[in-house]
């Protein structure tokens, strides 16, 4: 009897690790790479093509905000050059030979995703848009994120320029350590007369208004890289990471996102 029962527990076990597996294979159908993490601990919860190195759009300035905080002065001010003015793609319209703040710069990186704010950024503490790849590139591998190659500032598409889901994750999540990286990426909007900024800012990414729970992080898009989305979630006090890599379209990156996000605390027991 006793053996009996030993074996019903093992095939209910196995029926509902098989629902669970289907379940999850089921979830995020329409993103290419994703993965969901634990905060904290970096242990994986959902993952999906999570080690493929594919173009990452914008999600770059992830690693941007975090050598311009780590390695720069935020007090400092950067001039606008020809070349930050110039770039294309989404920009704050920074003129050439403003002066604006590290910090404002910042702002405009991850609230409203300026390449132009990225260009100033890399060319003040890297002297040059290559010098500031060659800090983030070893400042990658210092941290052990090591699946990513960093050609620009700002993500635009390049040859060698790609990361996986799980290294953006790593990533982020040393990020989010940072208070001044973790409070800039939270942030809806900046009222420049009370910030002492030369613009107001409002933030892009959608997820902060979609769910209550979310605390960052940063949106992404290019032709080759399809629609990025990295967030960050503070659910009942467990803090979890999610990333969805090439999505076919703004409203894939935020549905997808956030059935990761259910499975994961339905797995957590969070909800």
């Amino acid at each position: 009897m006793k053996k009996f029962m030993f074996v019903l527990i093992i095939i209910n076990f196995l029926l509902l690790s098989s629902f669970e597996t289907k379940k999850a294979i089921n979830i995020a159908e329409d993103t290419y790479a994703a993965i969901s993490i634990d905060q904290d601990s970096g242990e994986i919860i959902y993952e999906k093509n999570c080690h493929k190195q594919i173009p990452m759009a914008s999600t770059t300035k992830i690693m941007t905000a975090l050598v311009a905080i780590s390695y720069g002065n935020l007090e400092e001010k950067a001039v606008i050059s020809q070349n930050a003015a110039s770039v294309r793609g989404c920009t704050i319209g920074y003129k050439k030979g403003e002066e604006i703040t590290v910090f404002e710069l910042l702002h405009g990186l991850m609230l409203q995703s300026g390449n132009d704010a990225a260009i100033a950024i890399a060319e003040h503490i890297g002297g040059s848009v290559q010098g500031f790849a060659k800090i983030m590139n070893e400042y990658a591998s210092s941290l052990g994120v090591i699946g990513a190659s960093f050609e620009s500032p700002h993500g635009l598409d390049s040859q060698n320029h790609f990361s996986s889901a799980y290294d953006l994750a790593m990533l982020t999540r040393e990020a989010m350590k940072n208070e001044i990286f973790s409070t800039l990426v939270s942030t809806k909007s900046v009222i420049a007369e009370k910030s002492n900024f030369t613009r107001n800012y409002n933030n892009i990414n959608k997820i902060l208004y979609l769910v209550p729970e979310a605390t960052g992080v940063k949106t992404g898009f290019t032709g080759l890289a399809g629609r990025c989305l990295v967030s960050a979630f503070d659910v009942k006090g467990k803090k979890l990471i999610i990333v969805t890599l090439n999505s076919p379209s703004s409203e894939k990156r935020w549905h997808d996102t956030i059935e990761i996000l259910n499975y994961s605390k339905k797995k957590l027991g969070l909800n």
